[in-house]
């Protein structure tokens, strides 16, 4: 009877079984059914679970000095926050350099540029990287930031707020991102200091500091101070082999449940985003009482000598085959736990080694191609992305900067984000129109194939009705929020599911579902989404 079931989960076509399956581990599930606490999709859900079509705000609450060279005084002694905040404290002193912070961040985005975000580069969301101190000096003691360098940090968290606050406004959700830990995640200088050792996982004092911050953040949320939060990301580029890493990811993890279990939480693969994957789905199970677990990976072409070893064309050619090791592991929640994953920061930066590789003249038109590549693979592989970076003192930023690259053509927004509101609503009232035909159809090919299949074997193909009926609803809701207002700012496009591994596991766990065929319900919510998707047209 088991090797009945595996078989009646593997993956198939026509409006059949779709599920790709592993059965040697089999997911816990509940025995029983119990009732249903489906409610339709909330603006919070759509804004965290939508695809994510970014940009990081980069080097506004952690500062880079090549991205912002006149935040650092001559003679700086690095390149880091720390360097930049040591060097205005010792010649404008704690007042002077507080109101040069201050302007920086109350700048960071004008309404020109909010302007553009929305109606050109139709961005969904910003991944805002900030630091430990972002938080105010009582998260600096015992760190290098304790002092006076503190003091510069007393209005940070509320600016912060307000930048959530106005990009919310405009439909834009926020990735807080706790880009510079304690001690250093990594040896950047983007951690917050240019010390250039991760001490983060040497010492339990900085571990226990960050979760604190951690905590703060998750608390803000959960209280409502933190409009349009998408999700809290732990850690930012781990270094790689980090010792106690995931069991870090794990006390932090566990902790923040009991703050809010909803919250997604996104952590770094590493730089090994194969053992991060399957780290992740472990945790994303049907019975899990802990947040939705997202991995984070980076995807740069130009740093490692095997990429410069190539030229443009070959980087190029390489692209389609990225994620795989995250589209392998997808598709089956019930069985594997969800897989939640996006490219948190990406660009079209080459070196200029692989450019010796090609014709300058060529250039322009190669680099549009490696963006526009890019893009499509990470619509189609993951659940969002964030270009690095929006905005620097050399705007509009070259191969580096998402204004530049948006208005070249380099980026491509999901064609859906598009369509006007007038095309949404028409393509929704024709969906609606076909969903009973659909339905019927998809519902009875799913109910002969077993019925030839496998005559006289028991299911429960109402599971399947329930879920395709769910799904189809949940895909139309996601796709018509901005055309009827739901979300503030521009009412032109149509969302897509982007975490859709995820939004699955939540509607199981929502379903009150349980017992050996729930897969059947997990297969009809997924037709369901791809019928509606179907019916407009996408």
């Amino acid at each position: 009877m088991r090797k009945f079931f595996d078989k009646a989960k593997s993956s198939l076509s026509d409006g059949r079984s779709q599920f790709p399956s592993s059965h040697n581990k089999q997911q816990p599930m509940k025995e029983h059914d119990t009732p249903s606490t489906i409610r339709p999709p909330s603006k919070l859900d759509i804004l965290r679970y939508r695809y994510h079509h970014g940009t990081n705000l980069g080097s506004i609450f952690v500062l880079e000095q090549w991205l912002h060279g006149s935040m650092f005084e001559p003679g700086a002694k690095g390149a880091s926050e720390l360097d930049a905040v040591n060097a205005s404290l010792s010649k404008c002193g704690v007042d002077g350099t507080r109101s040069k912070w201050e302007a920086h961040w109350s700048n960071a985005l004008t309404e020109s540029d909010l302007d553009f975000l929305c109606n050109t580069a139709h961005c969904t969301t910003i991944r805002l990287p900030i630091g430990y101190f972002t938080l105010g000096p009582s998260f600096t003691e015992g760190t290098p930031f304790a002092g006076a360098a503190s003091q510069v940090y007393l209005s940070a968290w509320s600016h912060v707020l307000a930048l959530t606050s106005r990009l919310a406004a405009r439909g834009i959700g926020t990735l807080l991102d706790l880009h510079a830990l304690p001690g250093g995640a990594n040896t950047d200088n983007h951690s917050g200091t240019s010390k250039g050792k991760a001490e983060l996982w040497a010492h339990r004092s900085h571990m226990e500091l960050g979760k604190r911050c951690l905590i703060f953040m998750a608390e803000a949320v959960a209280q409502g101070k933190v409009e349009g939060c998408v999700g809290i990301q732990v850690c930012n580029e781990a270094a790689y082999g980090a010792r106690g890493m995931y069991d870090w990811y794990t006390d932090v993890i566990g902790t923040l449940s009991r703050i809010d279990n909803s919250l997604p939480l996104y952590v770094s693969d590493a730089w090994d985003l194969k053992t991060a994957v399957a780290w992740a789905q472990a945790r994303n199970g049907i019975t899990s009482s802990t947040n939705p677990v997202v991995v984070d990976t980076h995807k740069y072409y130009t740093f490692s000598d095997a990429d410069k070893a190539q030229s443009p064309q070959q980087i190029i050619r390489r692209v389609p085959g990225e994620l795989e090791e995250m589209t392998s592991k997808a598709g089956n929640v019930v069985d594997r736990g969800a897989v939640g994953a996006v490219v948190g920061e990406w660009s079209c930066v080459l070196d200029g080694q692989t450019w010796q590789k090609a014709s300058e003249r060529d250039r322009e038109g190669l680099v549009r191609q490696f963006g526009q590549n890019q893009s499509q693979r990470w619509r189609q592989g993951c659940g969002g992305s964030f270009f690095w970076t929006a905005k620097m003192e050399w705007m509009d930023g070259g191969e580096w900067g998402f204004w530049e690259m948006t208005k070249k053509g380099a980026i491509v927004p999901p064609p859906e984000l598009l369509l006007g509101p007038a095309d949404v609503r028409a393509r929704i009232g024709s969906a609606q129109q076909q969903r009973e035909e659909k339905k019927n159809a998809t519902v009875g090919g799913h109910v002969g194939y077993w019925n030839q299949t496998s005559p006289g074997a028991q299911f429960e193909h109402w599971r399947f009705e329930q879920g395709w009926d769910v799904g189809f609803s949940d895909a139309l809701a996601f796709f018509g929020v901005r055309a009827n207002g739901g979300l503030g700012g521009s009412s032109a496009g149509g969302d897509t599911i982007g975490h859709l591994d995820l939004w699955v596991r939540k509607r199981i766990m929502e379903s009150g579902q349980g017992g050996r065929l729930l897969w059947e319900f997990e297969q009809g919510f997924r037709h369901g989404v791809q019928d509606f998707y179907k019916a407009v047209g996408l």
